[in-house]
């Protein structure tokens, strides 16, 4: 089957469960105990492309128990943000990777939306393009700053920063609370910075993570966006993670859809 792409932790079961479908893609989501094992990190990402597996990071979502927000004001998080995504630039410089990385999350700390502080979050983000533009892909939440409720998100920060971007297209419809012609306004306007997508179901109210066709997305529609661009399948699992049925069925119902269906 094609389009076998799939999400794992860097545990050595998760890991071997995926590699029995033989994905073309797989994301490494990294807890932030993972940063202290940096030489496990190459290793995976070595044995998957020696594999011929495309490689993807998706950077450590929280500290000391709390979710990242790039304009957090505590120390240990300001310093660890900036520190991680450092690290983790470094490595996919040196092993040919990219990395996932959220301005915020939907529990974050700031969450006030304007034009000022979206300003204030291009000048944050702007320092980390500093770091290696080009291994970091940033990735929308479901509210806050970063999200593509926010007015000026794409004004204000993606389009004057040409900015490389990872469509959530789960978090975007929630976003907008399951209306399919917000998200397809959204997939249009960031089709020139979009690089990679996550690719989830939802019925667009929270953030369900269903396998595709069980929610309300409009898969036929964002087929004719996402078509021969860089994705994974990123659905939640249950029983510690290690059985990604839900992906690969996701895959396999996305590969069904027919170019015909998917045109706008």
């Amino acid at each position: 089957m094609n389009n076998i792409r799939l999400k794992s932790s860097l545990d050595r079961a998760s890991l071997d469960n995926r590699l029995q479908y033989d994905p073309e893609i797989i994301e490494l989501y990294l807890r932030t105990d993972d940063l202290q094992q940096e030489s496990l990190i190459r290793e995976r990402i070595r044995e998957l492309k020696q594999r011929g597996i495309r490689v993807y990071l998706h950077h450590p979502s929280r500290y000391d128990g709390r979710y990242l927000d790039i304009m957090s004001t505590e120390p240990g998080m300001y310093r660890f943000y900036r520190e991680s995504t450092q690290q983790l630039v470094r490595i996919c410089q040196e092993e040919g990777s990219q990395c996932v990385i959220h301005a915020n999350y939907l529990h974050s700390d700031n969450d006030e939306i304007s034009r000022e502080r979206t300003i204030a979050l291009r000048h944050e983000i702007d320092e980390f393009l500093s770091y290696g533009r080009d291994f970091l892909l940033w990735e929308d939440s479901t509210e806050g700053l970063f999200c593509y409720a926010n007015p000026y998100l794409i004004d204000e920060v993606i389009v004057p920063l040409k900015l490389p971007v990872n469509v959530d297209v789960s978090h975007t419809f929630i976003s907008f609370r399951g209306d399919n012609d917000r998200l397809r306004e959204v997939l249009e306007r960031t089709a020139p910075y979009a690089i990679y997508y996550h690719l989830v179901d939802s019925m667009g109210q929270f953030h369900d993570s269903l396998p595709l066709g069980q929610g309300l997305i409009d898969w036929k529609m964002v087929k004719s966006y996402v078509q021969g661009k860089e994705y994974i399948f990123e659905i939640n699992l249950e029983g510690g993670h290690i059985d990604c049925t839900p992906m690969v069925e996701s895959a396999r119902f996305f590969d069904n859809l027919s170019l015909e269906q998917a045109s706008l």
